[in-house]
């Protein structure tokens, strides 16, 4: 099962393994602090896909286009989501405003 969560929402018995699947880290949040499994940077879009889409939020249908693409081409940065997804409950974490147009809600389609 895969749940997307805003980073800055609190902590649930239920999350299972948290990975934030954000490039940058999320503004106000501290490392120490942040109960993670993973940070995966690299399963983030490219820095010119999140600033064109983060300029433009309409444009979330090109964006999910264009993350997909991203995505098919390396499988070695999703891959291991697939076993925590399969075996429990995992939980990719996003900063994001919109809960319902971010990457962590495209990753988790895919």
């Amino acid at each position: 099962m895969i749940r997307c969560k805003r980073v800055y929402d609190p902590v649930e018995a239920n999350d299972g393994q948290r990975v934030l699947v954000d490039r940058l880290w999320p503004r106000g949040c501290r490392k120490e602090t942040l109960e993670l499994t993973a940070w995966l940077r690299d399963v983030a879009p490219s820095t010119q896909l999140r600033q064109q889409f983060h300029s433009d939020p309409e444009q979330f249908d090109e964006f999910r286009r264009l993350y997909r693409q991203q995505l098919a081409a390396h499988p070695e940065f999703w891959q291991v989501l697939l076993a925590p997804a399969r075996d429990k409950c995992l939980t990719l974490l996003f900063a994001a405003h919109d809960q319902q147009h971010n990457n962590a809600m495209v990753l988790a389609e895919f």
